[in-house]
């Protein structure tokens, strides 16, 4: 199961569960749009549309509260 986790590691911005237009790699790095260029800073993969959790599973699966923004 995705992490979901919870900023974009390049700006910090908040990336709520259910925001579209979220990038993720095979290792879930997590960046938004503005920040995720053409491959991902930290492995050098692709990137891929980090699919959105239907509301009703949050709940039952919580999205991540770990924030991987170093600043």
């Amino acid at each position: 199961m995705l992490a979901m986790r919870p900023d974009c590691e390049g700006c910090g911005k908040d990336l709520p569960p259910d925001r579209e237009e979220v990038l993720i790699c095979s290792f879930e790095c997590t960046w938004c749009r503005d920040c995720a260029g053409l491959a991902c800073r930290n492995c050098g993969g692709e990137f891929a549309l980090r699919p959105t959790r239907a509301a009703h599973l949050l709940a039952k699966y919580p999205a991540s509260t770990e924030r991987k923004f170093k600043g």
